[in-house]
């Protein structure tokens, strides 16, 4: 199943900010910041990616549900998508 255009510009905007904030931790490393510092922007970048995959999920769950509500046939079994969400956990 491929993701719907709404959702795949969401997620892209959601990775390219988690994309920014890794360089900004490689410069804080760098630069010698404070432990607390980096450990807070990691935790910070680690829940955005967290939250990209979550959303990720959500899109192709309802997608899975319109096309079984619709009679279509389904591209991604419950199990595989149970699979999936554990896998972020």
């Amino acid at each position: 199943m491929q993701l719907d255009t709404t959702a795949a510009g969401d997620l892209v905007r959601r990775l390219r900010r988690v994309e920014g904030q890794v360089r900004g931790i490689v410069k804080m490393i760098e630069d010698g910041r404070e432990c607390a510092d980096i450990v807070t922007q990691l935790a910070a970048a680690s829940r955005a990616l967290d939250r990209a995959g979550f959303r990720l999920l959500a899109s192709s769950l309802r997608q899975c549900l319109a096309a079984s509500a619709n009679g279509e046939d389904e591209h991604m079994s419950s199990d595989e998508m149970e699979k999936l969400f554990l896998s972020l956990a």
